[in-house]
């Protein structure tokens, strides 16, 4: 799995990326994370890659040009086809896209190839999700500044279901949102007492069917 993302300050995701799983994951050669400075893909000596709504309005706009040269870039050097592909999708961060689930998640992890393209200041140019991006997402019903912080979610949520990624091959299957609507049941460690506040007897006593019973008696579904 490669993940591409395409952003005007690359250089956010260098400590994100560089730790725990995902590194691990990347020095095992189970992902690749490419990141394309969009300044690049520009056309004048002041790397401009946002201009002024059509229109009028406060702030500024991402331009066409340099997006869709990146992604022409893609499909060149990486054999990254920007139509609609079975091994890439194309994803535009955005405040008035889908809600990103973990459904979204499963479907993502079965792509070769995933593009990203982190929006920032006013927006992007509307024509960039008509006619270059496969779909459009949002991680929740409030505005970031940018792209940025949602690429590294899906980076990070897709990642985990890459088998061999996580050492227990068991771990992702009883996680909150593995079936719909489910929530994970309470998790406790050591010491069993701790302030007074003690973990529940029932996973103490090395009962298997009891503890799995309780586990099932405590973990919810959402309404």
């Amino acid at each position: 799995m490669t993940f591409h993302i395409i952003t005007i300050f690359p250089e956010i995701f260098d400590s994100y990326f560089n730790e725990s799983i995902l590194a691990r994951a990347k020095k095992a050669k189970l992902i690749d994370i490419k990141i394309h400075n969009l300044r690049d893909f520009t056309t004048d000596k002041h790397k401009t890659v946002d201009d002024t709504p059509y229109g009028g309005g406060a702030g500024m706009v991402l331009k066409i040009q340099p997006i869709h040269d990146c992604l022409e870039f893609l499909s060149s050097k990486f054999k990254v086809q920007s139509l609609k592909s079975r091994k890439a999708r194309i994803i535009l961060f955005s405040a008035k896209g889908k809600r990103y689930t973990q459904a979204d998640v499963k479907r993502l992890a079965k792509y070769e190839n995933i593009i990203m393209i982190c929006g920032r200041y006013e927006g992007v140019d509307e024509r960039v999700a008509k006619h270059l991006a496969d779909e459009e997402i949002s991680i929740g019903d409030f505005v970031l500044t940018g792209g940025e912080i949602p690429a590294m979610a899906v980076v990070d949520s897709v990642t985990r279901l890459i088998p061999g990624v996580l050492g227990n091959i068991e771990s992702p299957k009883d996680e909150s949102h593995s079936r719909k609507n489910y929530l994970e049941y309470p998790q406790y460690t050591k010491p069993a007492e701790f302030e007074e506040w003690k973990v529940p007897d029932v996973l103490l006593n090395g009962n298997h069917k009891d503890i799995e019973r309780w586990r099932k008696e405590n973990s919810k579904r959402r309404k």
